[in-house]
């Protein structure tokens, strides 16, 4: 059996400096002023059907996930694992406990969504089991850059 050098942990609004520089070291695209804002993750998480992740080596925060959903559909979000952790297995860890978090939930179908240039993030999911859809095409409208 693997000794974990890590713990997971339910994150709050208190610990968004630290998953803010982790999505930052992990070379995720945020918007600080706009979703990926302190108010924003704070009021998403008060909402009750998003839930924070952490991966914590001691008091450092090495790892992250956000399990959403919309009540017949959960999502697995901004997952990020800081590059001096890497290929230890903490993505693979997060994601059993996001999926864990949400069937709790009463959600049994979960998506991803993941840009095509991330290989390690497209290998990664479909690795844990994760099928890739082709003919699916994405499309969005926001209100302002930052949403």
């Amino acid at each position: 059996m693997q000794v974990r050098e890590y713990e997971l942990v339910t994150l709050t609004a208190d610990d968004y400096d630290s998953v803010r520089a982790l999505w930052e070291a992990a070379n995720l695209s945020i918007r600080p002023n706009g979703r990926d804002s302190a108010e924003q993750f704070a009021r998403q998480l008060a909402g009750g059907t998003q839930t924070a992740i952490g991966a914590r080596a001691g008091e450092l925060l090495v790892g992250v996930v956000v399990a959403t959903h919309d009540g017949r559909k959960g999502w697995i979000n901004r997952l990020a694992v800081h590059p001096d952790f890497r290929r230890r297995g903490i993505g693979q860890a997060l994601i059993a406990e996001a999926e864990r978090v949400l069937h709790a939930q009463g959600i049994h179908i979960i998506g991803v969504l993941i840009e095509d240039w991330n290989t390690a993030s497209l290998a990664l999911f479909e690795k844990t089991g994760y099928t890739r859809h082709s003919g699916i095409v994405y499309f969005t409208k926001r209100d302002s850059p930052d949403v």
